[in-house]
């Protein structure tokens, strides 16, 4: 005897409304397992990989690829032949984040609320809501749902990437000839399909000098998060920037011998981790630079511990993962933890809990050749520091004009916690420890 349900959207503990579809895993007519991975969704924070609830076969797809679906609503129905109530099976590892359920807890299977308590949409397994009396946004009405119609079993061979890059350009994955290995669609196969097709999400417009274009590209997920969070720093935290241009000739000597030890062996080594090391002594010598603005209860929180955020240029727009106490690390464990972060987030596994509760924030423009910037501040942070390419520079050494390896440092700060004396004093610390790095030693 079998059992047609339907899975819906689950809240993934981060207070949000609605998530877009990036992947499928699975499609109709295939077997599945409860805790068998079977969707990724993007969330405005991250993608999340989503767990069938359920031992069954698959029977519909209710969501598309690229399309975005409110919290509630079904996204893939499931044929269950008699199987046992999943609550009772051995939940997921919870994701690393402060809404996992509480150690011995098991969230109550969809469709049934636990008993004693108000009625809710359930969890999935593995993930939980935020444990908070905070008030959040109202979740949107979901429609009644008629039976949707089952989505294609056939897909296109494509990595998340390139199906993002598809929907934004309005091409058909599914009509296009991939050239990748095993006949998978490229980057490169999307982006001559756009050259070619009229069928996109294009505007054509007349002006005076003949007829250009116009591409929309709708702003969802992440992006949508991260245009939402900047406008709420620019406006509400009242930024200063200051700027220090730094002799790093001896950083980038010791920067040459860190990398032929043992220690750093299979590690790649930037100027970014004696950046990375001298913010984190600077705070420490001035520890208001890593707090927050609590208007609510009109108190500044000094947080004593370090989770150090690196902008990092994805292929989803901008994000800041954190290193979590990352002023407790050596500097071998720093290099790594620098890497994996980095690496993780332009591949786009960020997770919500490398996302959140970051502290201090460090943005390498110099990557791009850029000399200097004004940094936003990351929402709810104090400060930011830019790093600018490092490059010959004429520099006056003992009253002689030399060439010397150099950057521009940036640093902005909120102006309601750090006035101009202490931003200079942080900024200053950590230029004269990128001159002297002796100094690191000697500071912490």
């Amino acid at each position: 005897m079998t059992e047609l349900k339907e899975f819906k959207l689950p809240d993934v503990g981060e207070g949000l409304t609605e998530a877009d579809i990036v992947a499928w895993h699975v499609k109709p007519g295939d077997q599945v397992e409860v805790n068998q991975i079977i969707v990724e969704i993007e969330t405005a924070k991250a993608v999340v990989e989503l767990p069938s609830p359920w031992d069954g076969t698959v029977a519909r797809l209710l969501a598309d690829e690229g399309q975005t679906v409110d919290v509630g609503v079904p996204i893939i129905a499931i044929d269950v032949a008699a199987s046992p109530d999943f609550s009772e099976r051995s939940p997921l590892p919870a994701p690393a984040t402060e809404s996992a359920p509480a150690a011995g807890q098991t969230p109550a299977p969809p469709d049934q609320p636990q008993p004693d308590k108000p009625q809710r949409q359930a969890v999935l397994v593995g993930y939980g809501v935020k444990a908070s009396s905070t008030t959040r946004r109202a979740r949107k009405t979901v429609p009644a749902v008629s039976a949707a119609p089952a989505v294609s079993a056939a897909r296109a061979l494509a990595k998340p990437p390139v199906r993002r890059l598809a929907k934004d350009l309005g091409v058909s994955l599914a009509e296009l000839a991939g050239t990748g290995p095993g006949g998978s669609v490229t980057r490169g196969d999307v982006q001559r399909a756009a050259g070619d097709t009229t069928v996109r999400s294009v505007s054509v417009v007349q002006n005076g000098a003949g007829t250009g274009r116009e591409e929309r590209i709708p702003v969802r997920g992440l992006r949508k998060h991260m245009a939402a969070a900047m406008v709420a720093s620019a406006f509400t935290a009242p930024h200063v920037t200051e700027f220090l241009q730094v002799d790093v000739t001896e950083t980038m000597a010791a920067l040459r011998r860190v990398r032929d030890l043992p220690e750093y062996a299979g590690v790649r080594v930037s100027p970014l981790l004696f950046v990375a090391r001298a913010l984190l002594a600077a705070v420490a010598r001035h520890p208001l630079i890593n707090s927050s603005w609590d208007g609510d209860a009109e108190e500044i929180v000094v947080k004593h511990y370090v989770n150090l955020g690196i902008a990092v240029a994805a292929e989803r727009g901008l994000i800041v993962p954190n290193l979590k106490d990352a002023d407790a690390l050596t500097l071998p464990e720093l290099a790594r933890g620098l890497q994996a972060l980095t690496e993780t987030g332009r591949a786009g596994k960020a997770t919500p809990a490398d996302l959140a509760g970051g502290t201090i924030t460090i943005t390498n423009v110099g990557v791009f050749g850029v000399d200097s910037g004004t940094p936003i501040l990351s929402p709810g942070e104090t400060g930011i520091l830019a790093f600018g390419q490092v490059k010959d520079t004429p520099w006056v050494v003992d009253g002689q004009l030399a060439v010397r390896q150099a950057c521009t440092l940036s640093l902005s700060f909120d102006h309601r916690i750090v006035d101009g004396a202490l931003g200079s004093a942080v900024l200053r610390d950590v230029g004269a420890m990128l001159e002297d790095p002796i100094r690191i030693l000697a500071w912490t």
